[in-house]
């Protein structure tokens, strides 16, 4: 069952976006060389709950960070610790926030200092992909124009989406339906209607889009080793079209070409 919001209730999701596009900026500003995850992981806990929220993953099924930090061939779900970033590490950091029992999400890959070539195009071509999918969240469109979309994009750039990960619903629960894939046919699927909110999360690797299980039964990887980026933002269906309810691209230049490693 698709829980759509009532405008009131989009306007309490975005209260919550608001706190984790600060938290996000936070983050952009803390990646850097010999910077560890753990690091990061009490910088946002502290500002998510300076504003009167908490955040959404710490404890969710026994998580024990606030942020999910996956570095390089890590698609999802890192757990935050010793890790220290390296000059030309890809780190994806994924924020959730609850306020006032309302979830905001959202996620970006951010280059630690100068990167690969490689790197570089995998975060422009994902974060186009998200854009993309932004557009089709419109009433009248299909659920699978949103994910053909990024597929299309994706694809199109020779890299691969991750195809056992999806995006969700979200609202009361951080996890609601629909499930949405990041492949796809254009014009199948569930009619987007106004009230319904996604979380759409493109999940890329540089090669394959196999992954596997780490160790510590959380983090996902590419099972070839290749990079892996993550973006996503909470988007809210409307009678006016999209609209993003953790515009971090609005605070971080993350559409700036990325320098590579010369």
């Amino acid at each position: 069952m698709i829980l759509r919001k009532s405008p009131a209730e989009v306007e309490m999701m975005a209260a919550a976006g608001a706190i984790h596009t600060r938290a996000m900026k936070l983050v952009e500003g803390k990646v850097r060389e010999g910077v560890t995850t753990l690091e990061l992981d009490a910088a946002v806990e502290k500002l998510i709950r300076s504003q009167g929220a908490e955040p959404a993953f710490k404890g969710y099924r026994g998580f024990t960070g606030s942020i999910c930090a996956s570095p390089n061939s890590m698609v999802v779900h890192g757990i935050p610790g010793r890790y220290a970033l390296s000059r030309g590490d890809v780190i994806s950091v994924d924020i959730g926030v609850v306020l006032d029992g309302w979830v905001a999400d959202g996620a970006v890959t951010f280059p630690v200092g100068p990167v690969s070539p490689v790197a570089r195009k995998l975060l422009e071509v994902t974060r186009q992909s998200l854009l993309d999918a932004v557009e089709q969240c419109r009433p009248g469109n299909r659920l699978g124009d949103v994910s053909h979309a990024v597929q299309k994009r994706v694809e199109g750039e020779g890299l691969s989406v991750v195809r056992s990960l999806v995006g969700h619903g979200i609202g009361r629960d951080m996890h609601e339906d629909p499930q949405i894939p990041n492949y796809g046919q254009p014009g199948r699927g569930p009619l987007l209607e106004p009230g319904m909110v996604l979380a759409v999360e493109p999940m890329v690797n540089a090669g394959r889009h196999m992954v596997r299980m780490g160790d510590d039964g959380w983090a996902i990887y590419s099972q070839d080793g290749s990079l892996a980026a993550h973006f996503e933002f909470t988007i809210a269906v409307t009678e006016d079209g999209p609209r993003i309810l953790t515009p971090w691209h609005e605070l971080i230049d993350a559409g700036a070409p990325l320098t590579p490693v010369a």
